[in-house]
């Protein structure tokens, strides 16, 4: 089992660093015309490492990760919700820079996650990177809050079921016709 986690380390790696490096090069290529469509050039290799993501959930209940389930669970299906409720269905919110700052920091966070989690499991602790993985959660976790934040607050004021003031309908993910305006069969 040891080689499987390895390889999933490996992949989810792969990922992740491949969206970090896009964006970092993007943005020295482009500037700041670059952050507008980060979801543009990396959403989908994006949405596949959070899809995959979900399979640690089942390594630690299948008992094969001995990982807390908890903060997994939470921090899985935060992102997932975030990604596919807020940022995919919503094609606004697509083209915000709060977009590329989320990504920027997830994938940071991931980057260093999964290389400090592919060298523990061949028995190498190497002390900077272990101090960098548990330490750099304290800064970026807050940082990912308040990104979210700005990112969910324009949204729900767009949404007529959370707030029923709102002018664009079909701007939220969860719109149902009202009623009034389904046709009559």
């Amino acid at each position: 089992m040891n080689v499987y986690l390895f390889v999933y380390d490996l992949m989810q790696f792969c990922g992740h660093s491949w969206i970090f490096t896009n964006m970092i090069i993007r943005f020295m290529s482009f500037g700041k015309d670059s952050l507008a469509d980060t979801f543009y050039s990396i959403g989908l290799v994006m949405r596949l490492c959070q899809l995959l993501s979900v399979l640690e959930i089942l390594h630690i209940l299948v008992g094969i990760d001995k990982s807390r389930l908890f903060p997994r669970f939470l921090q899985i299906t935060e992102r997932i919700i975030v990604l596919f409720v807020v940022i995919n269905s919503q094609e606004e919110v697509q083209g915000k820079y709060v977009v590329c700052v989320l990504f920027f920091l997830w994938n940071l966070l991931d980057v260093v996650r999964y290389t400090y989690n592919m060298l523990a499991r061949t028995g190498i602790y190497y002390l900077p990177l272990t101090w960098l993985n548990f330490s750099l959660c304290i800064l970026l976790y807050p940082l990912s809050v308040l990104a979210k934040g700005k990112e969910h607050l324009p949204s729900v004021y767009h949404c007529p079921i959370l707030n029923p003031l709102a002018h664009t309908p079909s701007s939220c993910p969860f719109h149902s016709p009202s009623p009034s305006t389904s046709p009559m069969f």
